[in-house]
């Protein structure tokens, strides 16, 4: 069993597997800083100072200066805010991996668009006609054709 287990973590697939998650965690924290520190606070700047962060419906009753203090508070709350963050952030997310995914198509294109090498019944025909071309051909200074 210790054996199976060898040979499974050493398949390629499952290595390039926990690689590529552990750069997805890494770039969902790049991504999240990017959506909470960059872009949210120029857009609730062109909003008139909207914090989307702090959006919430209050289902307790009572009222709360913000989030946090709801929070605090034990109340119960649907925090829509968070919710918009979270759609932007995917949105951030889904439009960069794209931008990967393409560029990676692409290059595989390029790749597989390579000239490849012609049949070899190809190559022999080529090399036949090349052959009776040259038998054909006048010598330097023959103005007579042969076959003419």
């Amino acid at each position: 069993m210790l054996q199976e287990f060898k040979t499974f973590i050493s398949r390629g697939n499952v290595v390039e597997l926990a690689v590529g998650i552990i750069i997805g965690a890494a770039f969902t924290g790049i991504v999240n800083s990017l959506v909470k520190d960059m872009l949210m606070p120029p857009i609730g700047w062109i909003m008139g100072g909207i914090d989307f962060s702090n959006y919430f419906l209050n289902l307790s009753g009572g009222h709360y200066e913000s989030l946090s203090a709801a929070e605090a508070a034990g109340a119960a709350t649907i925090n829509y805010g968070r919710f918009i963050n979270a759609l932007i952030n995917f949105f951030i997310v889904a439009g960069a991996l794209f931008l990967i995914v393409r560029q990676v198509n692409r290059l595989h294109f390029l790749h597989d668009s390579k000239p490849k090498a012609p049949p070899r019944q190809e190559v022999l025909l080529e090399e036949i006609r090349d052959a009776l071309r040259a038998r054909q051909a006048p010598a330097p200074g023959d103005t007579t054709r042969p076959g003419a």
